[in-house]
């Protein structure tokens, strides 16, 4: 493997475990706020605990998410600085804006929220983690512009040997933009539903005591995936026709076509199973009362994030060999004088410090999920401060 395949391969895999996080926290995201909103309304406690609960899940996914994502942003100066050099001016203009406008306000809300517990007003307070969704939202949404214009760079001329911006509204309008990032924010659904799907199933299999809780958590995660499943798929077909228009070659290789089966199989075997079976079976809650079939709901749970980093490799892989597409090639965007073993070194640094956060992740969650919402430290009632008694010797 010489050092372009090297430094490819580097950026798919830490590309890949960093995704892993970027689905789930779109997906959380507004089903947590759904939940706090519901709170708000109608002051029913179950609602106030599965917000707890799951915006608990939530949070440890956003923080580890955070530092996978600097990783991300290091490889572009190491590895790819010969993009920067010519498409700079057009492609570090999203990302700009995804770590000034929607990076930091969203993080700034998030703490807002997660420290707002009985002090901020309910009113305020869910406002808080509506605007995280927004901002989560407007994240992806910059970031998928950035990748839209190597996909098809659009609103851009060569002036001097570089790219240079002219029309900052075809961005936006890109067509590998339109129904792509419809598809990214659909499978984030998909990832959030059946996470809140498949830890449900598992606190129902095990008889838990809080059977109510889980079993509305239940109704969420199938209702969410049925959405998500619906849009994600359709959304994926959408796309044949203008990435094709732009890309003729997309789908044509190896990588890409094998890639490409698997996450159309994956949609389409997930979307009927949750259309015709699961969702049915929530009249009367049929499917929380069905303990047989819990085990098959928590082996399903990583199928959308297999869907996901599936559908990451066609998009990525199939527009091979250029980094700018008809514009600047992957050769011509990596660093001059790298050497086989900065990339091995890099690669081993970054594929291990991601790889730890994605355990870490996997890790912290499974124990949340395994505590259930008694034992929520999220939003919980500080502790009331009592004067310690001062000893007579003192006085």
């Amino acid at each position: 493997m010489d050092v372009v395949d090297l430094a490819r391969t580097q950026f798919a895999v830490t590309g890949s475990l960093h995704f892993l996080f970027v689905v789930l926290t779109l997906g959380l995201a507004p089903l947590v706020a759904i939940m706090h909103t519901r709170y708000a309304i109608g002051g029913n406690p179950l609602h106030e605990r599965m917000t707890r609960f799951w915006g608990q899940i939530y949070v440890i996914n956003y923080a580890l998410g955070i530092v996978t994502g600097l990783v991300m942003e290091f490889q572009f100066g190491m590895s790819w600085s010969g993009l920067s050099r010519y498409a700079g001016d057009v492609f570090g203009a999203p990302l700009a804006m995804e770590t000034l406008l929607a990076f930091f306000l969203e993080s700034t809300f998030l703490g807002l929220w997660i420290f707002g517990w009985h002090r901020l007003p309910r009113g305020l307070h869910v406002a808080c983690i509506w605007l995280v969704t927004l901002t989560a939202y407007a994240s992806a949404l910059f970031i998928m512009v950035a990748n839209s214009f190597l996909q098809n760079p659009a609103g851009s001329a060569e002036e001097g040997g570089r790219l240079v911006l002219r029309d900052f509204g075809a961005l936006f309008t890109n067509p590998t933009l339109v129904f792509a990032l419809p598809h990214v924010l659909s499978a984030g659904l998909w990832a959030g539903g059946f996470v809140v799907m498949g830890a449900s199933a598992y606190h129902l299999f095990r008889r838990t005591p809080e059977r109510e809780f889980f079993t509305r958590s239940l109704r969420v995660g199938v209702l969410t995936a049925f959405v998500g499943s619906l849009f994600t798929v359709g959304f994926g077909y959408a796309q044949f026709g203008p990435v094709g228009d732009v890309q003729p070659d997309k789908f044509h290789g190896a990588v890409p076509g094998t890639a490409l089966g698997l996450m159309i199989t994956i949609g389409q075997l997930v979307q009927f199973t949750v259309m015709f079976v699961l969702a049915p079976l929530l009249i009367r809650d049929v499917l929380a009362r069905s303990r047989w079939l819990h085990p098959l709901l928590m082996v399903m749970t990583p199928l959308p994030f297999v869907a996901a980093i599936a559908g990451w490799l066609v998009r990525e892989v199939g527009r091979q060999p250029w980094m700018v597409y008809g514009k600047l090639s992957v050769a011509d965007a990596l660093t001059p004088g790298l050497t086989r073993a900065d990339i091995t070194a890099s690669f081993a640094g970054f594929a291990g410090v991601l790889g730890l956060l994605a355990l870490v992740d996997y890790v912290l969650i499974a124990r949340a999920v395994r505590r259930g919402p008694g034992r929520v430290a999220l939003g919980a009632a500080d502790l009331p401060v009592t004067a310690e008694p001062v000893p007579a010797h003192s006085l």
